[in-house]
């Protein structure tokens, strides 16, 4: 019976996988989870074991990831990530950012160390792709048009998920959040990375198509898993990880012209394998690690169902969604799943976590995965409830912006507005730009010339504050010249964006309010930047309040002449830009 241990082990997961699948469906509960707990069920930590070689289980786990991450690379594609749009990304970056740090602080919060808390902050940032589409279809809200939101979303997620695989492996094989073996590292996946993605966007799409010529399925499919296959082997001889090498495939292959076909061939084996690989995840798990975990991890599942929902929500509200609309995003967006999996396993496969990391990603997760179709379907009765709670004012507020986003899209006469609008970001960014590049300046003398700083005796303190006033008094046009510009834009969009058919009585007052508030953020913005850029050179906290002081006095005494400062370097800038080159006269 050795010979077919494996074999008679993998029977006995699609066996268990099969009668889960019917009971769960029979029952109308997430088949996902009940994966998982048919796994406990028959895994070496339950009395009568069924599947107790650890080798075994580690090969069906593996397998489970590397089909799952192919399957999951074809949902994603370039051309559907420029479908996605400019402020669909904004939102999903700002978001996945958020529940990263917040992942972060609470592992700090706990006592877990750096390395455990960066990878708890990993595992609750991801939303399950196979969670979110199954509930969506499960509820038959796949043609809702919040469900196109949330499949964006996803899709932005799946480039996001390449970027913290790549970081992730490189932290975790230097073994160290900041050291110059991680950036090495980083280095070297970012290349593997990029040459994978250029390479095979040259070479692999024109295979696939070339080989659906033959209009041969079974010599299309064993050709694409041979692709799959094939780059997981690339990856993990390279010291990589073979669900990064396996996702890139699929990512690749996804650009193909026949990548539909493919999809629909692989499709049959995406179920097959997601079934695996769930039921391989419960294999891992003792019981007992569940219920001894089990109030971080309800506290940690609290997190990603508020956190997302409240930030996706919020996100997908200021960008232009009515309520209801952005409440079901959240609400659908609030779970993690298989990419929690895959990163808990890279840590403990590399070593970078501690074992107890992986139950409570798997316990976080199926009480996300359990509770999700409820909470989406529970989007209008929290909405009915938001409505009555939600004072009168702010719902005018409220209705009030979705009215202005409306007044501002780019159509018609509002064309030559979007044009103005389009103008003052850019004048914005350019400058914020020049003040990053300044301080990033300072940063790079004040570590790589210490020694010269020394030789005049000065002290570390008196170089930070030295390099940092010097920055900072050099932004100084800068700084004005944005806030200008958005007060401008604050008073553009405040005066067009406002109108009396959605504010009433209101509308002078919420004029000025936005007004207002748009250079007051912009400045609280600026303030949190140049901390930030400025933290490596930060002098001490006396000292850089006396010298913000100073620059503010400056400013105020200044004012106009820093203002023609800046509009003759603006003009002179301009010049240069829009000279003709020689060519031109020819």
């Amino acid at each position: 019976m050795h010979d077919i241990g494996f074999i008679r082990d993998l029977a006995l997961v699609m066996l268990v996988a099969g009668a889960t699948t019917i009971l769960f469906q029979r029952l109308r509960l997430p088949v996902l989870p009940g994966y998982i707990l048919a796994g406990v069920v028959i895994g070496p930590h339950t009395p009568g074991v069924l599947v107790a070689d650890p080798r075994a289980i580690g090969d069906i786990s593996n397998l489970g990831v590397v089909l799952l991450m192919f399957t999951l690379g074809l949902e994603f594609s370039v051309r559907k990530l420029r479908q996605v749009g400019g402020t669909l990304l904004l939102v999903t970056v700002i978001e996945v950012g958020f529940m990263l740090w917040m992942g972060y602080q609470l592992g700090l919060l706990f006592g877990w160390g750096g390395r455990n808390a960066l990878f708890l902050g990993a595992i609750i940032a991801l939303s399950s792709t196979m969670v979110a589409t199954r509930t969506l279809t499960e509820n038959g809200l796949r043609q809702w048009p919040f469900a196109r939101l949330v499949v964006g979303m996803l899709v932005a997620e799946d480039m996001l998920t390449i970027v913290l695989l790549t970081l992730l492996t490189a932290i975790a094989i230097s073994g160290t959040v900041q050291t110059v073996a991680a950036f090495t590292l980083v280095g070297h996946l970012g290349l593997f990375v990029i040459a994978g993605m250029i390479v095979g966007l040259l070479l692999l799409p024109r295979l696939v198509d070339y080989v659906a010529r033959f209009d041969r399925d079974e010599t299309l499919l064993v050709s694409v898993l041979g692709i799959c296959f094939g780059a997981s082997l690339l990856a993990a001889w390279l010291g990589f990880s073979v669900a990064l090498g396996a996702f890139l495939a699929g990512a690749v292959v996804a650009e193909a012209r026949s990548a539909p076909r493919v999809v629909h061939l692989v499709e049959p084996l995406r179920d097959m394998f997601a079934a695996l690989f769930f039921v391989a995840i419960g294999l891992k798990i003792d019981p007992m690690q569940l219920v001894h975990y089990a109030l971080p991890a309800l506290l940690i599942a609290l997190t990603v169902m508020v956190g997302k929902s409240v930030v996706c929500g919020l996100g997908m509200f200021f960008i232009g969604h009515d309520v209801r609309t952005s409440l079901r995003t959240g609400l659908c967006m609030a779970q993690i799943g298989e990419f929690s999996f895959v990163i808990a396993t890279l840590g403990l496969t590399l070593g970078a976590v501690d074992d107890f990391i992986y139950p409570i990603a798997v316990a976080t997760a199926l009480i996300c995965m359990v509770s999700s179709p409820y909470l989406l379907r529970s989007a209008d009765l929290l909405a009915h409830v938001g409505g009555k709670i939600v004072p009168r004012p702010m719902r005018v507020l409220m209705t009030s912006y979705s009215g202005w986003l409306e007044n501002l899209r780019p159509v018609d006469d509002n064309a030559v507005i979007a044009a103005m609008f389009r103008r003052l970001l850019w004048h914005i960014a350019v400058n914020v730009a020049l003040i990053v590049t300044l301080f990033v300046m300072g940063a790079y003398i004040n570590a790589h010339n210490a020694a010269w700083f020394e030789r005049w005796g000065l002290s570390r303190d008196m170089r930070h504050s030295l390099i940092w006033a010097a920055a900072l008094f050099l932004s100084l046009p800068l700084l004005i010249a944005v806030y200008r510009k958005a007060e401008a834009l604050g008073m553009l969009l405040a005066e067009l964006g406002i109108r009396e058919r959605f504010a009433g009585a209101y509308t002078q007052t919420i004029r000025q309010i936005l007004a207002k508030l748009i250079p007051l953020a912009t400045l609280v913005a600026l303030a949190i930047l140049v901390s930030v850029l400025g933290s490596a050179i930060l002098p001490p906290r006396g000292v850089a309040l006396s010298l913000v002081g100073a620059c503010v006095l400056l400013a105020v005494l200044l004012w106009r002449g820093l203002v023609k400062m800046h509009a003759r370097l603006q003009a002179a800038l301009r010049e240069t830009l829009e000279k003709p080159s020689p060519a031109d006269h020819k």
